[in-house]
Order: C-alpha cells, then sequence, then structure tokens
C-alpha cells in the first residue's frame, strides 16, 4: 500500500488592505502632480501650432525672464535664510526654555495655522498693518514722529514682499525643527557642564552642529515653500515687482503677455530649482534622522 500525502490546503488569499490605504494618494499624485507634469513639459516643447520647438526653452534667457528668476531666488533665500534663524530661536526658547506645557502647546498650534495662512488675506492683513494708511504706519508716525515710507520703506518692494513671507516662513521653521531640538538630549548638556564646558561652548561644539544637518535641510524646503508662492505676492505687489511666479501668470493667463508655452517653460525652470530644494531637504533630512537615532 503506497503512502500519498497531501499538501496542505492554500491560505485564502488576503485583501491587501494596506496597498489599498495609499490607493487615493497615489491616484491623487498621478491626478495633479504627475500628469499636470507632463503636460508642462508637453507645452514647453510646443509652439502654438503644436510642433515641436525649443523657442520656449531659449526665452527663458532672455534678460527679463532672467531678472524674474533672480528676483525670486533672492526673496526665497532671504526669506529662508532669516525665518530660519528666528524660527530656530523662537523654537530653542519654547522647548529649551522650559516654558509651562500649555504655553508651549499654544505656541506649536499657532505655528500650524500661521505656516498655513498665506495669500490674499496675508496680503490685506500686512496693507491693513504696514501699508501707507496702516495701524502701525500710522501708530508710528503719530507717537514717535517715524515715517516709515519716508525713511525708505516700502511694503510693495524686495524687503517687503520678504517680510510679507516671514510671517508663515517663521512658523514653518518651528514645525520642522521643532522634533530636531527635542531631540537633543539633556545628558548631553549635562555631561559637557561637568566637563567644565560653559553653555557657550556647548552650543558650539555640540548643539548646533548636531542641529546643523537638520536647520540646513528645512532652509532648503523654506527655500521650495518661497519660490512657489504666488497668491500673497500677485495680491500684495501685483506687477510692481517681476518676481518669476507674477510673470508666470501674466504669459498663461494675461491678456498682452499670453504665451502659453513660454509660461509652461517658465513652470518647468521652477519645478528643476524646487525639485532641486525638494532633493537637498530629503537628503539631509535622512542624514539627520538617522544621526540622531
Amino acid at each position: 500500500m503506497n503512502d500519498t500525502t497531501t499538501s496542505p490546503p492554500a491560505p485564502p488569499r488576503r485583501i491587501p488592505w494596506d496597498t489599498l490605504a495609499v490607493a487615493p494618494f497615489v491616484i491623487f499624485a498621478v491626478m495633479f502632480l504627475f500628469l499636470p507634469t507632463l503636460s508642462l513639459v508637453g507645452t514647453a516643447f510646443t509652439d502654438r501650432t503644436g510642433n515641436f520647438t525649443v523657442d520656449n526653452i531659449g526665452g527663458l534667457f532672455s534678460d527679463q525672464i532672467v531678472a524674474a528668476y533672480w528676483i525670486s531666488i533672492r526673496i526665497s533665500g532671504a526669506s529662508a535664510i532669516l525665518g530660519a534663524l528666528i524660527g530656530l530661536a523662537i523654537t530653542l526658547a519654547v522647548i529649551r526654555g522650559r516654558l509651562p506645557a500649555p504655553l508651549r502647546s499654544a505656541v506649536m498650534t499657532f505655528s500650524g495655522v500661521a505656516s498655513n495662512f498665506a495669500g490674499v488675506p496675508l496680503a490685506f492683513a500686512f496693507i491693513a498693518t504696514l501699508g501707507r494708511l496702516g495701524l502701525v504706519t500710522i501708530i508710528l508716525r503719530t507717537l514717535f514722529g517715524l515715517d516709515l515710507y519716508r525713511s525708505g520703506f516700502n511694503l510693495l518692494s524686495f524687503w517687503g514682499l520678504t517680510l510679507t513671507y516671514l510671517y508663515f516662513q517663521i512658523p514653518l521653521m518651528m514645525l520642522t525643527i521643532a522634533p530636531a531640538v527635542d531631540g537633543l538630549k539633556k545628558e548631553w548638556n549635562e555631561a559637557a557642564q561637568m566637563l567644565g564646558a560653559s553653555q557657550w561652548q556647548f552650543w558650539r561644539y555640540v548643539g548646533l552642529p548636531i542641529l546643523w544637518p537638520s536647520v540646513l535641510g528645512t532652509l532648503s524646503l523654506l527655500f521650495a515653500n518661497a519660490f512657489g508662492a504666488i497668491a500673497t505676492a500677485w495680491a500684495l505687489t501685483g506687477s510692481n515687482l517681476n518676481i518669476v511666479t507674477v510673470l508666470l501668470y501674466n504669459q498663461i493667463r494675461g491678456d498682452a503677455l499670453q504665451n502659453p508655452g513660454l509660461g509652461a517653460a517658465l513652470a518647468l525652470g521652477m519645478i528643476v530649482i524646487t525639485s532641486l530644494a525638494n532633493v537637498i531637504y530629503l537628503v539631509v533630512a535622512n542624514r539627520a534622522e538617522r544621526w540622531m537615532k
């Protein structure tokens, strides 16, 4: 009599719930990120008659567009650097300063709200505050005899737009750098003090070198965040400031300057710059996370 072995029945196939859970995000990314990007690439290399051309890419090197990119890079860089420095200082004061937990929670909650406050409401708020007839402008002129605009300040200028961007750049810096600041172990500071190091020496040789990768990564994120902003700049300055996002809007939607192909090329150039900034952020943030572990 031959022994026959039977294999156990195959387990029932499980529904991949984890995969299905991320399906909406994948669909959203494909529809609103990848497909529009592919469309931009196609339009950037197409003329008005639908034929292939590189004239739109060549148009990026005209004096007006180069100047628009340059001023956008300067505004993004200035707001990112100032936002990073001020945001880091406030975060250190909130987290390392041993503030009461309710106050710290309130500050971080406000940062989450302020980092998303932009566009027309933000522009109106700054016009009502620091415009020529703004509340702060009138108070300084009436009570202290200081006329901001006669002193050279102008809200509709490079530094005016940079100051406006700081409203959401500083909170974004605080939210992003807070986990890294929380990761600074108290034992490191105590060990440094036991060895005779001052607070300045601790931050110079221990604290800041550890935080530096996170700060550099967040700086790239802040740059990309400011470089792609359009609603605030458009509502605040209109066409007074020749930044690349306003120029892009004029090329795609404007009546006199309408050139969809050149507008797509402008958008493609912005995608390249912001992608480089985001890649730097991801690489540096990954290294900072491994170091903190």
